[in-house]
């Protein structure tokens, strides 16, 4: 467990140190093109040195049948709803890198973004959320506790750099939208959880091979199957 602590404080620490007081110094540096290779490469080693510790930390305590009915209910959904977020805020989103944010002032929240606007932050930690669910040991609590933390406290530290970088831009938009999903326009992911059933179908299919544990509809069929 020491090296999964240790893992996910470098993981969220290289992330919170690049993506904020180290920016501006290593992009003068590494220019333009250097730096997002070398922060992807810091977040790929930390990333995969978690996944590692994960797999080597200790299973149990496990604190519920995450696998009884209502808790794997609870989590099927949640990854179903996690995913129509993340498709949905591919579309149209002002948070993702090089979007345009000029003119957005003038613009209302449309779709998903009237859920929030950061759906696809939202999306990560619901996901994250579903696997401690479904998987209630220490060592999920300390690898998804880290992807909440990244997903949420990410968001509300990029809306500080967004309001620093666009200034009233940025500000109007945040006054016309939610950081937390307001449920009060949850009928705007509809048409997205429609489309992400699919997709959803064929993700938890390969969670079999990648994680030998059958997730969503997939754990209606015989064991023997697996």
């Amino acid at each position: 467990m020491g090296w999964l602590i240790a893992a996910m404080a470098a993981f969220l620490g290289s992330h919170y140190l690049l993506s904020h007081p180290l920016r501006s110094p290593l992009v003068k540096m590494l220019g333009k093109n250097g730096f997002p290779a070398f922060y992807s490469l810091v977040a790929l080693v930390t990333l995969g040195w978690a996944i590692l510790a994960f797999g080597g930390a200790p299973r149990a305590p496990v604190l519920w049948d995450g696998y009884a009915v209502v808790p794997w209910t609870i989590a099927s959904v949640l990854t179903l709803i996690a995913l129509a977020l993340f498709m949905a805020s591919l579309a149209g989103n002002p948070a993702l890198p090089g979007a345009k944010v000029h003119g957005l002032s003038a613009q209302l929240p449309r779709g998903v973004f009237k859920i929030t606007r950061h759906p696809m932050m939202m999306g990560f930690a619901l996901w994250a959320v579903s696997h401690i669910i479904i998987s209630p040991s220490p060592r999920v609590f300390v690898l998804m506790g880290g992807v909440i933390l990244l997903a949420l406290g990410g968001s509300h530290l990029q809306d500080g750099k967004k309001k620093a970088l666009y200034g009233s831009e940025w500000r109007s938009w945040v006054k016309r939208t939610s950081f937390w999903p307001n449920l009060a326009h949850a009928r705007e992911l509809g048409a997205w959880l429609a489309a992400a059933i699919l997709p959803w179908i064929a993700v938890t299919w390969v969670h079999i091979p990648l994680a030998a544990i059958p997730a969503g509809i997939w754990r209606l069929l015989p064991e023997h199957v697996f």
